[in-house]
């Protein structure tokens, strides 16, 4: 079986390829090197999977078309999983042709190339943040999700809509992660728990939005990889009780899904900092700012359908996950940090 997984230099692609691999699983990595963040970072991930004989890499950006298209001629994967994206809800204000062309243009080129080859299955990472100016929590998939407060946002449901379409007119099983704030090991350093794990080592104040008054639902990479790797294995079906006349936005007559990843259960930002300021035994130096543009005050994920159709609810909670990374962060950033 060919798994070709895109993003694989990125934070959860990383962490998927690396699963799979150490099961013996072949895998196909895509992933363009950009510097949205420092490069090295996706280098050290990138080392670690280039170990592993059953893992070949292609430097290709998934907005061009022909080498996309090429490569899936070339491999002709059994999966496809689309982790590679342009992330960063703020960053989507000053940069949105970025998200056009990543998020946009080339999720295209993925549904074409599963289209031309015969993909078996088809996972692809969409957001929380696609729940916009919805209020009612938890955030259900059932709920409509047509006010996004984003470019970002908005990409991750065209992405939704667009996978829609080609489940529909070419039988392609396709099935939509919405995935609510990630952390852990390897992570992003735009995410807060970078910022507030260095700026804390390194006496600097960290700022906190909103004065402090988030919830985030917090989900730990290895409920998501866990998630994706049982995903993988059981294409999205069509829903044989879908109403035409009162149509479920999770599910659909063609084989297509959409699920919510999230720990299901919301934490208060102020406790994630002082879960932060716990371990590393330093209290924050905080700086509290208003609400940025784009944001939402609350996340929370429900799950039921994870729950009911993959026997999985994400388990991992805050202490362990943040001691987790910051012994991670410690190790790797050592040298800049002076440990």
């Amino acid at each position: 079986m060919k798994i070709l997984i895109t993003g694989s230099a990125g934070f959860i692609g990383f962490s998927l390829s690396l699963k799979l691999l150490k099961k013996g699983l072949d895998i196909f990595g895509v992933d363009n090197h950009n510097h949205y963040y420092d490069p090295t970072l996706k280098e050290a991930r990138l080392s670690i999977l280039r170990e592993y004989p059953n893992y070949k890499h292609f430097k290709i950006d998934i907005s061009e078309k022909e080498p996309i298209l090429d490569l899936f001629a070339q491999i002709r994967p059994n999966i496809v999983v689309n982790l590679a994206a342009q992330a960063g809800v703020r960053y989507s204000i000053d940069n949105p042709l970025a998200f056009i062309n990543s998020n946009i243009k080339g999720f295209l080129h993925i549904l074409e190339g599963c289209r031309h080859n015969k993909v078996s299955n088809l996972v692809y990472a969409s957001s929380s943040s696609v729940y916009g100016s919805n209020t009612k929590i938890p955030f259900k998939t059932t709920d409509g999700v047509d006010h996004p407060l984003s470019l970002y946002a908005a990409s991750k449901k065209s992405n939704e809509l667009m996978a829609h379409t080609y489940s529909h007119l070419f039988n392609i099983p396709t099935t939509g992660l919405r995935f609510f704030t990630v952390y852990g090991p390897w992570g992003r350093p735009d995410m807060a728990l970078f910022n507030f794990t260095k700026n804390i080592l390194l006496d600097k104040p960290i700022n906190v939005f909103n004065y402090g008054d988030h919830k985030r639902d917090f989900t730990y990479i290895d409920d998501i990889t866990e998630v994706l790797s049982i995903v993988i294995n059981k294409p999205a079906k069509p829903n044989i009780s879908w109403d035409s006349q009162n149509p479920d936005p999770s599910s659909s007559s063609a084989p297509f899904r959409i699920y919510n990843i999230g720990n299901n259960k919301p934490i208060k930002l102020m406790d994630y900092i002082h879960a932060i300021e716990k371990v590393l035994n330093k209290k924050a130096i905080i700086n509290f700012q208003p609400l940025q543009p784009g944001d939402v005050n609350t996340t929370f994920a429900d799950v039921d359908d994870l729950i009911k159709d993959f026997n999985y609810k994400p388990k991992n909670n805050i202490e362990t996950g943040i001691s987790r990374f910051i012994e991670w962060y410690k190790e790797f950033y050592k040298d800049d940090l002076n440990l």
